[in-house]
């Protein structure tokens, strides 16, 4: 039990904010090792919105994919506080009837640009 408490990690408090400098190193390295792969992705704050309003919703997860046109894409989901996908959630319709949701399951991500016109902020 006391193992479980000290390696739980706070879902919604994942990730955190780097400098500029940092951000495009981390993008340079990855861009060297792996020149040919996609650069970057879109995704709009309202997909993000609807995922994080989910009953439960602490963070989001985002997975490498392959569509179904054969293009590399992300398909991103809600966790709960536990770090689950949130699959179903719990729902109360106008007639005050319990019932489950099915989570969201988000795509349709455009790939960003492939060349380097779109780095106004590379400072490396």
């Amino acid at each position: 039990m006391q193992t479980e408490l000290l390696t739980k990690r706070n879902v919604a408090a994942i990730g955190e904010q780097v400098t500029h400098e940092l951000g495009a190193q981390f993008i340079n390295n990855y861009q060297e090792v792996h020149p040919a792969d996609v650069k970057s992705y879109i995704i709009g704050k309202d997909i993000i919105n609807q995922i994080l309003a989910q009953p439960g919703c602490e963070g989001i997860k985002f997975y490498n994919a392959i569509n179904e046109f054969g293009q590399k894409t992300l398909v991103y989901v809600g966790l709960d506080a536990e770090g689950k996908v949130l699959v179903n959630y719990p729902s109360i319709t106008q007639q005050g009837v319990l019932k489950m949701e099915e989570g969201i399951v988000a795509d349709r991500t455009p790939a960003g640009s492939n060349d380097d016109t779109d780095w106004w902020w590379d400072f490396c």
